[in-house]
Parts: C-alpha cells; structure tokens; sequence
C-alpha cells in the first residue's frame, strides 16, 4: 500500500443486492476518485485491502460504487463503516475564492460581534451552495453558508475564517 493517502471517503451501507456500496465523499474531486480504473484502498482496523472501481454513480447525496471481483452483496457487506483512501493527490488550479475541502476543515469560524464561533467540521454540498457544519462549544453545531454575505474572509495563512452572522441564525 501506498505511503501517502488521502481519505476520500466513507462507506456507510450497500446498496442492492450485486455488490454496490454506498459512499459518502469526502473529496473536492468526487468524478475523478471514483472513476472506472480508480485505485482505493480500505484501511479497517490492522489490516487494508486496495480495490479498483469497476463503476461508480452519482445517487442523492452519496457515490453508488462497485468493486471489480465484488458482485454480490454478501462480499461487501463487511466493508460497511470503513474509511476509503486514494494514493493520488488531485490538485486543480483554483479560481480565486474557490478552496480545496481539506483547506477548509479545521479553520476557526470568528464573528466580529459573536467571537469565535468554533471550527469547521465538515462542508455539506446543498444546491447552490455548499454549507459549513461548525462545531461550537457555546453553540453545539452552527451551519454557516458559504455565500458572500454570511463568509466575509477566508485566511489560510492563519487558518481563520471571518463570518458575519445573520440574526436568527444563532439561537
């Protein structure tokens, strides 16, 4: 298994009776890491497994994906709850205001009149746009979306995003 991996996503069901999984991305690149020919790898517990995509598919919120040597539910099922890895780094040039997931995670979310709000946990795709899940000690779980009136600055260098909370959206 490769040295460097990056986790790309999360398998949490399966999906009919032929071998399809039910994944959850956790990548800015979900067309190319679950390309037919893709190779991914499983890590559960001490031991890991690499597989390559025979098909994958776009189903609500999740990637539909099959395994090659993988055609009946029975030979996956066992994989369900397990972390998905890529061993290649994809790294498109970005527009400015465009941001890599792993980028985002992690950032501490400041209001000015609020102070800090906590640290984003995860980013959610809904419509248009996408939705920062932060997790805050004073709030429990804030949902910020990303749009200009709400995310006022982005600052990587020091991992800090400056929001304007509007009213109501915090109790």
């Amino acid at each position: 298994m490769a040295d460097n991996l990056y986790r790309v996503g999360t398998i949490v069901n399966t999906h009919g009776i032929k071998g399809e999984l039910r994944i959850i991305p956790i990548t800015d690149f979900p067309e190319e890491r679950f390309k037919k020919g893709a190779k991914l790898y499983l890590k559960k517990a001490n031991n890991s497994k690499e597989f390559i995509v025979e098909s994958s598919r776009k189903h609500k919120n999740f990637i539909l994906i099959k395994f090659k040597g993988y055609d009946n539910i029975n030979d996956v099922e066992q994989y369900v709850k397990s972390e998905l890895f890529s061993d290649n780094e994809v790294k498109p040039k970005l527009d400015n205001g465009e941001f890599f997931y792993s980028q985002i995670i992690g950032l501490k979310v400041v209001d000015n009149k609020l102070g800090e709000i906590g640290k984003i946990k995860e980013i959610m795709e809904l419509g248009p746009n996408d939705v920062w899940v932060v997790k805050s000690p004073k709030y429990d779980e804030v949902l910020i979306p990303y749009i200009d009136d709400v995310v006022k600055k982005v600052d990587l260098e020091n991992e800090i995003v400056n929001v304007e909370i509007p009213d109501g959206l915090i109790d």
